[in-house]
């Protein structure tokens, strides 16, 4: 019998949708995963899947190939597109976000960032809580392989669907340090954007309720006038208005700046020369924009709950995300240089805790393993799953 390489299927359909942190991590994560399992041949599925090489030359890799997968309702494509991908392609693994396929023609692999639309349903529509409520737990069930990024999710998802501990492998999230790092570099980009480098506060992330536009533009209304300028990046989740019409109404226009379309090249610089970030979400299974903001040599304020205290220890001031006050001190709190320089410090020593290629070997021992495979080839048992 001739034995044959692994074949993993990426779906990577969400490396075209907007700027999130799903996005980030699979790009970041896959791209070294490739780089560091040359045992296994990788196909990438996605609408475009060669613009990917465009963001890592890892996507170019001779053990990695490329299948177009029309953007469609993700009932379509789950219960049509993907499956129909395994069979064509003989895969031998497929590895999925959130929710596999519920009929699979091969083993499944899924990453669960987080169950926040059990724990915190408020802040999701009714018909994603239910979709997810059912296909989630069904999919960390079935799949051979299952992934999360932090602690804090890892045990909710052990709690909540009563699944073993090791099951679930922890991959926290990492960043990359040759976009973001310390420094006044792109200084002139900030002051096209109409910012005056290093005198504006920072957020970033999608507008949404759980992110808490809203509190964080109340506790801005709060502080002295004159205010330190607020800036804040990330783009609109669905019809969601509420931060947008409080500018108004909180008379902020002439403090508070909302960048809906913002270039990867143009984050690092907004980042680097922001005087400080704040990130009071509700919930978040972990926080990507903390570990940016630290690399970034700035000091950083978050919420004090979720995986967000875990991911930040003692690298940030932590605040109640309910009480304007709180945030409003804690921002006034850093113009203290004594404390700035001691944050900035302690954030770039927590940010070494912190990287896609820990995550990334993590993912390929997981492979290895269930493919039977030892790092420097094919072992004997590894003949009876892997078929001409």
């Amino acid at each position: 019998m001739i034995r044959r390489r692994p074949r993993i299927g990426l779906d990577l359909h969400v490396a075209e949708g907007i700027f999130q942190g799903s996005r980030t991590h699979c790009l970041e994560l896959f791209s070294r995963v490739i780089d560091f399992t040359p045992e296994c041949d990788f196909v990438l599925i996605a609408e475009e899947p060669h613009k990917l090489v465009s963001f890592n030359k890892s996507f170019a890799l001779p053990h990695v190939s490329f299948v177009s997968m029309p953007k469609k309702p993700s009932s379509v494509r789950l219960l049509w597109q993907l499956p129909n991908i395994v069979k064509r392609h003989g895969l031998s693994l497929l590895h999925v976000q959130y929710i596999a396929p519920p009929v699979s023609f091969c083993a499944t692999a899924v990453t669960v960032h987080d169950i926040l639309f059990e724990s915190h349903r408020e802040y999701f529509e009714k018909a994603f809580v239910l979709r997810s409520h059912l296909l989630v737990p069904y999919s960390i069930r079935h799949s051979a392989c299952v992934f999360t990024v932090s602690g804090f999710s890892r045990r909710q998802i052990c709690d909540t669907y009563s699944v073993s501990a090791e099951k679930v492998h922890t991959i926290p999230n990492g960043v990359d340090t040759e976009r973001f790092f310390s420094g006044d570099l792109g200084f002139n980009e900030v002051q096209e954007l109409g910012l005056q480098p290093g005198t504006y506060f920072l957020t970033v992330g999608r507008l949404e309720p759980r992110k808490n536009h809203a509190t964080l533009l109340r506790a801005w209304a709060q502080l002295p006038c004159p205010r330190a300028p607020l800036v804040i990046v990330g783009q609109r989740h669905f019809q969601y208005r509420e931060a947008l019409d409080l500018i108004g109404t909180l008379r902020l226009e002439r403090d508070v700046r909302v960048l809906e379309q913002v270039s990867d090249a143009q984050l690092g610089a907004i980042y680097r020369n922001a005087k400080g970030f704040v990130y009071c979400s509700w919930a978040e299974g972990f926080g990507m924009p903390l570990l940016e903001a630290m690399a970034s040599g700035i000091p950083v304020i978050s919420s004090r709950s979720t995986a967000l205290s875990e991911v930040c220890a003692d690298a940030a001031l932590l605040v109640d995300p309910s009480s304007p006050s709180e945030i409003s001190d804690a921002v006034l709190a850093l113009e203290r240089t004594g404390l700035r320089e001691s944050l900035i410090h302690r954030g770039q020593l927590r940010i070494k805790e912190f990287t896609w290629e820990k995550a990334a070997r993590t993912v390929r021992s997981v492979y290895l393993r269930h493919f039977g495979l030892s790092p420097s080839g094919l072992s004997q048992g590894a003949r009876s799953v892997i078929h001409d």
